[in-house]
């Protein structure tokens, strides 16, 4: 495994994040072990969860799967690098969510924060970040919590995801004023199909020295090879939805048979090519992946060591046309 610093930290993450969503809704307690396990012994350190991943009446489930884990010992916990999040609302009986219950309040901050140790049995979460921007809570109480939970050693640092890059620079302006360290990293769509986070948002993270940390890399399946998987009749989850619609574009279908194409052409493995080329972007920390069996992590690890010559890259580039830097993506 390969390593790199996470933004302007001190701190070491590996270049392919383990992402948990799947534990769970997808992926059995057992499975997952599995996977966190073979993760680790690949040099994986760097696990990334949330709150309400478990969905529905599971909220919370795929963070007692990691805590349960942890709690099997042989030095797991202090081998991971361990991110959650907070914003979404956990209530999960009936009548409808519950006042505090959600966002980036200074109460609700402190609820989720002891609720996540709890499930999560550790006592402190290494890099805690916002699932999504709060326009209803000031900035600077929002930092004020966060700085609660730093001083008390709950929390290490603290991240952001799916913020523009506006809101990178509000929160990083407020805590430097506050003599706060800010946000260290940014988790932000972002792969081959989906480049729009290279107008404003990478440049705005590593400007303020996050570590971009893309998810989606596959887009949804569409990056993994599924138009070889529709004519070989192999039926995938992704396949069935997300994939699916887009490809009912003719102009995205289009680009997904040429990105193949070009692949088959230089032997190379679609799911693995949308990873290493992730891994050449500047500002990348690494991209997250979602394994719900160990031969798709098998895959994911693969692509650490995958090389892409300056000619696979360019014909990337020609397929997926990124936007382009503001504003000249957008003015003159």
């Amino acid at each position: 495994m390969k390593y790199t610093q996470l933004g302007r930290t001190g701190l070491k993450v590996s270049r392919i994040v383990l992402g948990t969503m799947n534990f769970g809704p997808q992926t059995d307690e057992a499975d997952s072990h599995t996977i966190m396990d073979a993760a680790l012994d690949a040099g994986i350190n760097l696990v990334d969860t949330a709150n309400v991943y478990g969905w529905g009446e599971n909220k919370g489930r795929t963070e007692e799967i990691i805590g349960n884990w942890f709690a099997k010992g042989g030095d797991r916990r202090d081998k991971v690098v361990l991110a959650t999040k907070v914003f979404g609302n956990m209530d999960t009986g009936g009548g409808g969510p519950w006042p505090n219950h959600d966002r980036l309040s200074a109460l609700n901050i402190r609820r989720a924060v002891d609720a996540s140790l709890k499930r999560l049995k550790t006592d402190y979460i290494d890099l805690y970040q916002f699932h999504h921007v709060d326009r209803r809570t000031p900035v600077d109480e929002i930092w004020q919590a966060m700085d609660v939970l730093v001083q008390q050693g709950k929390v290490l640092y603290v991240g952001s995801s799916n913020f523009p890059g506006w809101k990178i620079a509000q929160m990083n302006e407020a805590a430097g004023r506050r003599g706060s360290y800010g946000l260290v990293s940014e988790q932000c769509l972002y792969n081959l199909a989906e480049r729009r986070a290279e107008m404003e948002v990478i440049p705005a993270a590593r400007e303020y020295g996050l570590g971009v940390v893309p998810w989606s890399p596959l887009s949804g399946g569409l990056l993994g090879g599924v138009i070889r998987k529709e004519r070989e009749g192999g039926a995938t989850r992704s396949g069935a939805g997300r994939s699916a619609q887009a490809l009912a574009n003719t102009e995205v279908r289009g680009q997904i048979q040429a990105y193949e194409e070009l692949l088959g052409e230089h032997g190379l493995d679609p799911g693995e090519t949308a990873l290493a080329w992730l891994l050449t972007r500047p500002g990348v920390t690494g991209p997250i992946v979602g394994p719900r069996t160990a031969n798709q992590l098998a895959s994911a690890l693969r692509a650490v060591e995958l090389e892409l010559s300056d000619t696979v890259l360019a014909a990337l580039d020609e397929i997926f046309p990124g936007p382009g830097p503001a504003p000249e993506a957008f003015a003159w």
